[in-house]
């Protein structure tokens, strides 16, 4: 019996010698922040490179994902997708797993295809389009915001419910967000009745846009939707008020930038928009709030959060999966829940979230915004 114990410590202690001089070696994980850092729409890039990063840093200052610390690659696609797809072969070139990314639908759906067929983890906390995950099957595309066909009905169901427009006219800037959110907009004003007098593009980065406003007087329209970014929203509301439109403007979360009113100035005042939920006022976030100040960022805007809550799905599900491999980091993110600052997510099988809340907002001209009444 002495002879089977001593046997069996034997085998213990080589077990342990052989534990510690082969032990498992913490990675260092890249990880690529992608979406315009340059161009019109750059507030959105830095919106969502504020939220990674405090994101990454809290992380690696709590000794990382499992161990594995990050490190940040930036990658500039300016919101265009061409130079989308160059970003993202060269991220998979690099040899880079992660991104967080990329932020305007239009550059985040072709993106999307490379990393499907490379086994690339993209999680993007703006893109909104529902294309990005409808096309086609995807087991590495995931979001941390939702879908234009929840923000365009959430809407429109303002508009139906507090609103009562007499007419109204949805406008688009012909790209696959704008487009996309403002036909879910048509599409619920026309089952409600809704008079649409006016349902057209207008060209983004133009800077007139008298032929349009044109159009809105002699329909005598009270109210006006825009699926588009905040530079153009911001130019026909200046435009209009000049004009004398005094219909009621609202967006998606894409006008919902502090740069509205820089162009727009007190036309943007009661312009309404849909946007997440203001998780920097939750008092969960206090805390994090608090870190953003401490290196001098802006925790106050729609992409912030998702995209820290985007990290940490990375982080948690690496440390869940006891992986860094982005196949069984896929996996675990899909068949899991994660608490996030964006309370407690989860993803269908489309990489889409199981729920997610648009609200609507007044904006002010002062830059700041209130819940809609």
């Amino acid at each position: 019996m002495k002879s089977v114990n001593r046997l069996t410590r034997i085998a213990l202690a080589a077990a342990t010698v052989a534990a510690f001089a082969n032990p498992v070696q913490a990675e260092t994980v890249k990880i690529a922040i992608a979406g315009p850092m340059t161009g019109a729409v750059a507030q959105y890039g830095d919106m969502v490179k504020a939220g990674a990063l405090t994101a990454i840093e809290q992380i690696n200052a709590a000794g990382g994902a499992n161990g594995n610390k990050f490190e940040v690659v930036l990658m500039d696609d300016a919101c265009e997708p061409k130079q989308a797809v160059a970003v993202a072969n060269k991220i998979v070139s690099q040899g880079i797993k992660y991104v967080i990314g990329h932020v305007c639908s239009g550059s985040t759906i072709p993106a999307s295809d490379i990393y499907e067929n490379e086994g690339v983890v993209m999680i993007t906390p703006s893109a909104t389009a529902p294309q990005l995950t409808e096309a086609k099957p995807h087991n590495y595309i995931f979001r941390t915001i939702g879908r234009d066909d929840q923000q365009g009905p959430a809407a429109a169901r303002y508009v139906i419910e507090k609103l009562k427009p007499k007419k109204a006219a949805v406008l688009h800037d012909k790209q696959s967000y704008g487009q996309g959110v403002a036909a879910s907009v048509k599409s619920a004003l026309d089952a409600a009745k809704v008079p649409v007098a006016v349902f057209e593009g207008i060209n983004a980065g133009d800077s007139d846009y008298s032929a349009i406003i044109t159009k809105l007087k002699s329909q005598g329209v009270d109210f006006v939707y825009f699926g588009g970014y905040h530079p153009e929203m911001g130019l026909l509301m200046r435009q209009a008020r000049e004009q004398g439109v005094k219909a009621v403007f609202m967006g998606p979360e894409g006008v919902g930038n502090k740069d509205i009113t820089a162009i727009a100035g007190a036309a943007s005042e009661g312009m309404l928009v849909t946007l997440p939920a203001d998780f920097a006022a939750d008092p969960a976030n206090a805390a994090l709030v608090k870190a953003f100040a401490a290196q001098k960022r802006d925790p106050n805007g729609p992409f912030q959060m998702p995209a820290y809550s985007a990290v940490k799905v990375i982080a948690d599900a690496i440390a869940g999966a006891k992986s860094t491999d982005p196949t069984k980091v896929a996996a675990y993110i899909h068949a899991n829940s994660f608490k996030t600052p964006i309370g407690n997510v989860e993803f269908d099988k489309k990489g889409d979230l199981k729920a997610f809340k648009f609200v609507v907002f007044t904006w002010h001209k002062d830059a700041t915004k209130t819940e809609a009444k």
